[in-house]
């Protein structure tokens, strides 16, 4: 009796060892897991019969803060969501492995494969602007020149760039707008700004609650208003000067344990399923051919762009995120 109950036990192991099931961990930012991990996730876990682990810690450079702190020893197979604008440091610190999708033909803009090693995969994309309120800005600021103006004293919410996807990708648009002339404009930029948030959604918050006139947002934000309330009450502006178009990536973590799972991942990330929920949950353009909701018509079109190359951004962050902190943080 004891040797058959032994047996059962012994069945009983391998039967949990071969159908149990895996779990993938996936690192990412706030409002992914609030929005596009909701819809995206069942489908790859049906897909699969798997289970997705999102996990966030906070905005996008809280995450990459958290990756590099646990490089020597990750705990997660795949991380959504960092910049082109960070993508340089990640790559320093080596923390992807290299991996190309076997659909990675379907991005439309080949610009945006910044990797040749393709540790890091584009997802999604959109241009930066400036967030108005339009009961309370009746003649908003048409360049980065307008918003030194006396009428937008302490009106402009800006997010930290040492924290922030955002804010980081703020600072290297007026870098890309001014060059070595930057630190004059952020200094003169200081009379107009109301404060400086950790995040992209506290700032969102305070723009929404009439608690600020503007702020450092996105160009599709008019388009977010008329899908959820028939309406708007935000006004969008990107300056004379150029847009700049922030890029998202995806990549897989060196030390993964999920390997087979988190390439599957990483090609369902460019699949049609994937990219179709981009635009109403990231509220940004998907990075392959598929048709946009009809509210994107509220989202202005760009027609002119600031680039700053990777190369120069890894040469550069760190002292420009030092000047800037000396220069805004009291």
């Amino acid at each position: 009796m004891k040797k058959f109950v032994l047996v059962l036990f012994l069945v009983a192991l391998i039967a949990i060892g071969v159908f149990a099931t895996k779990t993938l961990t996936v690192y990412t930012y706030d409002s992914f897991i609030s929005g596009m991990a909701k819809q995206i996730g069942p489908i790859f876990e049906k897909m699969y019969n798997c289970k997705v682990n999102f996990l966030s810690f906070g905005d996008s450079g809280n995450l990459l803060s958290k990756l590099i702190l646990e490089k020597s020893r990750p705990k997660a197979d795949v991380v959504i969501g960092l910049s082109q604008s960070q993508i340089p440091r990640a790559l320093k610190e080596g923390l992807f492995q290299s991996y190309k999708p076997s659909n990675i033909a379907s991005v439309v803009n080949r610009s945006f494969l910044i990797d040749p090693e393709y540790r890091v995969v584009p997802f999604d994309y959109g241009a930066l602007a400036i967030d108005y309120n339009l009961k309370t800005v009746k003649n908003p600021p048409r360049s980065f020149q307008d918003l030194l103006s006396p009428r937008f004293s302490h009106s402009l919410v800006v997010e930290d760039p040492r924290t922030s996807g955002t804010g980081l990708d703020f600072l290297l648009w007026t870098i890309g707008v001014y060059g070595n002339n930057w630190q004059s404009y952020w200094k003169k930029l200081m009379g107009s700004i109301k404060t400086v948030t950790s995040g992209w959604d506290s700032a969102f918050e305070m723009l929404e609650k009439g608690e600020a006139s503007m702020m450092v947002s996105f160009a599709t934000d008019r388009a977010y208003d008329y899908h959820y309330y028939k309406g708007s009450t935000i006004g969008i502006v990107i300056p004379s000067e150029g847009a700049y178009v922030m890029v998202e990536y995806a990549g897989i973590l060196k030390g993964a344990k999920n390997l087979t799972l988190a390439r599957k991942f990483m090609n369902f990330v460019l699949s049609k399923d994937f990219q179709s929920a981009v635009p109403l949950n990231q509220w940004m353009y998907p990075v392959t051919n598929v048709k946009l909701p009809e509210v994107y018509k509220y989202a202005p079109v760009v027609t002119k762009s600031i680039f700053i190359s990777p190369s120069k951004i890894q040469k550069n962050l760190s002292k420009w995120l030092e000047e800037w902190s000396q220069l805004v943080i009291m």
